[in-house]
């Protein structure tokens, strides 16, 4: 790989990515000069470019011998010697850009190697994990900024604290990061210390069966140097080098005998309630217990991430009053139920869950904070491959609402596959009351249908794609209706 003393510019294949633009993010903080493709502008694309990096969003690479570029002067992306490219797999392989580069000599990282190289220069404070992996490692990375110790991080979302997905801290020896398991990219990683909050099988078209993707888990494990944090009760067989420790995380309810001291987790929460709108909770270290925390966002699932954030940061020194104030102050992660709308007459959530799983818990919150309302679900599939491999569970998770809306399936990276489409898993959902509605038609469609409901109604809007356009638009026409 080029030494790091060799390179000046640093061009991203897919820099509109999360993942992509925290590392551009901090290349551009470091002094280099930062320029990359994207095929479709983006808000986040546009806060790139206002920072000051380039993006070209034309799959031409003669921008670069365009005069008037900013890639030819001073960005000489034609020497292959002093520029380094990083790329994401979701750039398909006929891109005429990487085909470019990679017929000119360039040296191309993916990612999560980039990423890799970066945290061996720290400690790093890794979470992996079909769920929950942005939202703990965000409120990981809020509870060490926020103490005397600091972080560096690199996020899978947006912090509704920062505004970004990327904080430097040029005195803090630490890094956190959102340990990703798509394309075993998270095997390019040292953690320090990791949390593994789950191992639902997903992302089948890479790893093709349940028991590989498990396995990818257990090798994961094996490359951290401390300590791992894991869920209490997943099907993970840890890997651990000699003299790396392990610690559980949970949440003990009221019917979690107490006399079955074996099954309690060593980090747990208990005592949970709701006061004013707001969860409170106990905390149990192995050592002692903080009574009476508040949690920033009061959302149930919240509690079981928060557990686990909060058993890293103790075990790195983070005082229990900087814990108290911090899991208080956590204001939580854009596209993480995210309440837009909250009145008597409709709530409006919209969430990024786009796994069984993820979306049973999203239904599952919806419920317990909005009870006894007609629920209108909208869900975009994302992929194609895990729309075919999981459209049971999807139909059966879905279905659990009053009213399913489906959009088209998102592609991203993928081909469409014969058969595999939202019309096949809406024939799936036994639920007689569903939809398949155009992007286009989505809030017309809503909005007739509130006028056909009188009683408190809850929308709630989930998955990866780009259903995340349709959010301004739905906040503003919903909520004056």
């Amino acid at each position: 790989m080029i030494k790091s003393s060799d390179i000046q510019h640093v061009f991203f294949l897919g820099i509109g990515g999360i993942g992509m633009s925290a590392l551009a993010r901090y290349f551009k903080h470091q002094g280099y000069i930062v320029a990359g493709y994207d095929r479709t502008p983006s808000p986040l694309t546009r806060e790139l470019e206002q920072e000051g990096i380039f993006v070209t969003y034309d799959d031409d690479p003669a921008i670069f011998n365009s005069p008037s570029s900013i890639l030819h002067s001073p960005f000489s992306i034609l020497n292959s010697h002093h520029t380094l490219v990083v790329r994401t797999p979701a750039v398909p392989e006929d891109n005429a850009i990487y085909s470019f580069l990679r017929g000119n000599g360039f040296d191309i990282r993916k990612r999560a190697e980039v990423l890799g190289l970066v945290t061996r220069q720290m400690k790093a404070l890794c979470v992996a994990g079909t769920h929950g992996k942005t939202t703990t490692s965000t409120m990981l990375a809020h509870l060490l900024y926020q103490s005397e110790i600091g972080t560096n991080a690199f996020l899978g979302g947006i912090s509704m604290n920062y505004g970004t997905n990327v904080l430097l801290c040029k005195d803090s020896g630490y890094v956190v990061v959102e340990a990703d398991e798509y394309d075993r990219s998270f095997h390019h990683l040292r953690p320090y210390m990791s949390v593994v909050t789950a191992v639902d099988p997903d992302h089948l078209d890479i790893y093709g069966t349940p028991e590989a993707y498990r396995e990818a888990f257990a090798y994961y494990t094996g490359l951290i140097t401390n300590t791992l944090v894991m869920k209490h009760g997943i099907a993970l067989q840890p890997r651990l080098q000699p003299g790396v420790k392990c610690y559980t995380y949970g949440v003990r309810n009221d019917q979690t005998p107490n006399d079955q001291a074996v099954n309690t987790p060593d980090f747990y929460a208990d005592a949970i309630r709701v006061k004013n709108g707001q969860i409170y909770f106990d905390f149990h270290t192995p050592v002692t217990t903080l009574q009476d925390l508040r949690l920033g966002v009061p959302v149930w699932v919240n509690i079981e991430n928060a557990v686990a954030a909060m058993a890293v940061a103790w075990l790195n020194g983070v005082t229990e009053e900087e814990l108290r104030n911090g899991i208080a102050s956590f204001k939580g992660v854009q596209r993480r139920f995210n309440i837009h709308v909250n009145t008597p007459r409709l709530a409006y959530v919209d969430d990024y869950a786009h796994h069984p799983e993820e979306i049973a818990t999203s239904i599952d919150s919806i419920r317990r904070l909005f009870p006894n309302r007609h629920f209108i679900g909208v869900f975009q599939p994302h992929l194609y491959t895990r729309t075919r491999d999981f459209a049971d569970e999807f139909a059966r998770v879905l279905g659990t609402m009053d009213e399913v809306v489906l959009l088209p399936i998102y592609p991203a990276r993928e081909e469409p596959i014969e058969g595999v489409s939202s019309g096949m898993l809406l024939q799936k959902i036994t639920n007689p009351d569903k939809s398949i509605v155009q992007k286009t038609e989505l809030t017309d469609f809503l909005k007739k249908r509130l006028a056909e409901h009188p009683e408190p109604v809850v929308i709630l809007t989930v998955g990866a794609g780009d259903i995340d356009r349709l959010v301004p638009q739905l906040e503003k026409e919903l909520g004056n209706e």
